[in-house]
């Protein structure tokens, strides 16, 4: 059983990302700018999005955190996502999620210019993705696609299950497992809550990659030997014993399913780390693509 190190691997991307910065200020080129946009206090965003400034000063990016309130009206927040669709001086910026319910998640997500929309959410670049076009892939399944290569984990003609259909993670990975190439190739299997007999799917699947947030749901019977796990499950889980009152748990019940798997990400430090990694990624794309527009 080999153990998918997304902490390993998206340090290998950081360090490979940080030469190309450096290169771009030997030439005196402009580097990349990446944005985040935060509307009020939640906890788990506000970690998100200091962890996602702290890894584009560790790569040598600029980075602008946008900090609005939870009373900021619809219409504040599309002026400001307005002022930095305008903003040159910003290659690519992400709006953190969730929104306070005053505001409307897709009509903002519309409003983000696909050009600077570095999550991949915007329905140009997401039916970009499902064309095969160049394009940005969303975070989380760009990092699966890549620990995926990079463990050489082969995809070609095995039955790839995906459990879970949300638009950031389900519905592109099985998109993107059937698409032409490599990682892809697979014949993919969509389940959701209202799938029948999700063992005898699960237990015929050789990849089951899970995005469910159900902690442990997976577990050692739902699946055959020698199968790959992508677990993208991430649940606080109370924990008295825990010095943060809390555990986090993935999808995947890890002590028992990892003893039948041929491959398999950890949680913490699978899927997680990878996202971060991507979104870097994704912004030094956007830079390179604004100077080759530029010219």
């Amino acid at each position: 059983m080999t153990i998918l190190d997304g902490k390993k691997v998206s340090n290998e991307i950081k360090d490979e990302i940080t030469a190309e910065v450096k290169k771009m200020k030997d030439n005196g080129e402009k580097v990349p700018h990446l944005a985040a946009v935060i509307v009020g206090n939640d906890g788990a965003s506000l970690t998100y999005v200091g962890s996602k400034v702290r890894s584009c000063e560790r790569v040598g990016f600029e980075s602008t955190m946008v900090r609005l309130s939870n009373t900021t009206s619809e219409v504040e927040l599309l002026d400001k996502i307005e002022d930095l669709n305008n903003n040159d001086d910003i290659d690519g910026f992400i709006i953190q999620l969730p929104l306070p319910p005053q505001i409307n998640t897709q009509k903002v997500l519309m409003a983000v210019h696909p050009d600077k929309d570095v999550d991949g959410f915007h329905p140009m670049n997401f039916g970009k993705m499902a064309l095969d076009m160049s394009t940005f892939i969303p975070a989380t399944p760009f990092g699966i696609l890549e620990l995926l290569d990079r463990y050489g984990v082969e995809t070609k003609g095995k039955h790839t299950v995906v459990i879970g259909r949300s638009h950031i993670v389900g519905r592109p990975m099985s998109i993107l497992m059937g698409r032409k190439g490599f990682p892809g190739n697979s014949t993919v299997t969509l389940t959701h809550s209202h799938t029948k007999n999700i063992t005898q799917i699960t237990s015929q699947a050789d990849i089951i990659i899970s995005a469910l947030g159900v902690p442990n749901f997976l577990k050692a019977e739902m699946v055959k030997d020698d199968v790959v796990i992508i677990d993208v499950g991430i649940t606080r889980v109370p924990d008295e014993s825990s010095a943060k009152g809390y555990v986090i748990t993935g999808d995947v019940d890890f002590d028992n399913v990892s003893k039948k798997a041929s491959y398999i990400t950890p949680v913490p430090g699978g899927v997680g780390p990878m996202t971060i990694a991507m979104l870097l990624k994704n912004t030094l794309l956007a830079r390179e693509r604004h100077r080759a527009h530029s010219k």
